[in-house]
């Protein structure tokens, strides 16, 4: 599996944050049927080594499984000794994309500013997370695109069903969707699962047209 492309071909980062470890690969499962083919398990999870192994031994090339809210290289190394295949960060650090390359994975830093945006490229970030993009919105990511049209921006944050058209015709490369897809404080039932599925089918769709 080429990580990048496939990341850059399906837009759509799902971010499980926070769920218990028994329900990880149920939730990977229904947003696999739903359309989803990339997801994110952020280190601050129960557990989390554990979710991104077994969601990697579970999927293999059907599912890009990457590590987010990586906050140093060790972190980083951990992660993809596990199975991750792409790293994100909220922060901006050259160790944590120096490790990740090493490893031949994907590094997806975070940036705000203009600034800040051009030195993680520089770095070597392959994608650049713009965090939090809450209250920038698409206008921002347009702003941005205009002089450094060769970045590809990964906007996380409010992102959601009423904005992801907005964010892609902006030129965002692709987007973080969090608790708008999947909300890990809801109890997860069959029928959590069965809604789940039905609402990354409505995300695919709206990020294909």
């Amino acid at each position: 599996m080429n990580t990048l492309q496939t990341i850059l071909d399906n837009k759509l980062i799902a971010i499980v944050r926070g769920a218990r470890p028994e329900d990880t690969l149920k939730i990977v499962q229904s947003l696999y049927e739903g359309g989803i083919r990339i997801v994110e398990i952020t280190m601050n999870s129960p557990k989390a080594l554990s979710a991104i192994e077994g969601v990697a031994d579970e999927f293999g090339d059907k599912m890009a499984v990457g590590a987010g809210t990586v906050l140093d290289s060790e972190s980083a190394r951990c992660a993809l000794l596990a199975g991750a295949q792409f790293i994100l960060s909220p922060t901006l650090k050259a160790e944590t994309i120096n490790l990740t390359k090493r490893y031949g994975a994907v590094s997806i830093p975070a940036a705000f500013t203009p600034t800040e945006i051009l030195n993680a490229y520089e770095l070597g970030g392959d994608i650049i997370k713009v965090f939090p993009a809450t209250g920038l919105g698409p206008k921002f990511i347009k702003d941005i695109h205009g002089p450094l049209p060769h970045i590809p921006l990964l906007p996380t944050g409010g992102v959601g069903l009423h904005n992801i058209k907005e964010y892609l015709e902006a030129g965002a490369a692709g987007l973080g969707i969090g608790s708008s897809l999947v909300n890990t404080k809801q109890e997860v039932t069959e029928q959590y699962l069965v809604d789940l599925t039905e609402k990354a089918k409505q995300f695919v769709l709206a990020a294909q047209k």
